[in-house]
């Protein structure tokens, strides 16, 4: 318990501490915790918006922030205090700020990114069906797909199958369905997985130091909100076992994996942050719905890949 404490009373305090002009829109962005990669969203949703001629500096936009850190109590106490002051909409990122939005708003545009899509969310109701304030952009597993038939094309096994291994947390939906999925295609391109639950970042380390010893070929990075908060753990674990990392995730070759198939996260907020931008001019959600990433890249790490020897193919992006 003592570790929810202090988050609760700083979000408690700060609730008294925001001002509004009323002739000034209002953005509250929720971020579910804090990650380098995912930020690259939040940039591209607000650089969206200052084009568009909402800009804070400028004074045509104020913009009510909060980050839970990882912590779930936070996240519904952030997404309360959020409703409390009557944003004209709000933004989140990734998923689990989607879900835990979805939940706790009923009559406010709610703008998604770095999520699944509304299908995946499952956050259909019986009675009301999808929700009718939900917008934004998501992405389906395909690109899990591609990324996975590229650790063919770049890695040599050690035997005569190559063995992918990964860590996925249990509680995380879309870490469960992107593993199930992985499943499938390594199944279809000759690969063997070996995967290792974890229920918190704290385990992560550990967990990747038991999957390192069965002998894995390749560590695979998939989109799970786990791995982006303990990249940096596995990254060092890897590399002590001359381990490359693959991922489906672009924002994390740049951290320090080999190579990915996967959206840009700057464009996936940046397509959402367009969405915004027409509820703000036009002061109506019509015309808007929830879509799909339009931007996906194939990118490496040139440091990786002369650290494992690895030719890259034509057609990847250095980062």
């Amino acid at each position: 318990m003592k570790k929810f404490i202090i988050p609760l009373l700083l979000v408690t305090f700060l609730m008294g501490c925001e001002s509004k002009k009323s002739d000034v829109p209002t953005v509250a962005f929720i971020d579910a915790f804090q990650d380098n990669t995912i930020a690259k969203a939040r940039e591209g949703f607000f650089a969206a918006l200052s084009e568009n001629g909402f800009d804070e500096k400028k004074g045509t936009l104020q913009v009510i922030y909060r980050n839970a850190q990882g912590d779930i109590p936070t996240l519904t106490q952030i997404t309360k205090y959020m409703v409390s002051q009557k944003p004209t909409l709000i933004a989140t990122c990734p998923t689990l700020a989607s879900i835990t939005a979805v939940q706790n708003i009923k009559d406010i545009p709610i703008f998604m990114m770095v999520s699944e899509t509304v299908e995946r969310l499952q956050v259909k109701s019986k009675l009301d069906g999808y929700p009718k304030n939900l917008f934004g952009v998501g992405e389906t597993l395909a690109y899990v797909d591609t990324s996975v038939s590229l650790i063919s094309k770049l890695i040599k096994p050690k035997g005569e199958r190559i063995r992918i291994g990964l860590v996925f947390n249990q509680s995380e939906p879309q870490s469960v369905q992107a593993l199930e999925e992985i499943r499938k295609i390594a199944t279809f391109n000759n690969m063997d997985i070996v995967a290792l639950p974890v229920n918190a970042s704290a385990e992560v380390l550990l967990v990747t130091q038991s999957l390192l010893s069965k002998n894995i070929d390749v560590f695979f990075a998939n989109p799970d909100n786990t791995i982006f908060a303990s990249f940096e753990s596995i990254l060092k674990a890897c590399e002590a076992k001359n381990v490359p990392i693959m991922t489906s995730e672009a924002g994390l070759v740049s951290r320090g994996a080999l190579a990915a198939y996967g959206p840009d996260m700057f464009e996936w907020g940046y397509q959402s942050g367009l969405q915004a931008a027409q509820l703000l001019k036009t002061g109506s959600t019509e015309g808007i719905a929830p879509a799909l990433v339009k931007t996906r890249n194939r990118v490496y790490n040139p440091a990786m890949a002369k650290k494992y020897n690895i030719t890259i193919p034509e057609g990847y992006k250095p980062l």
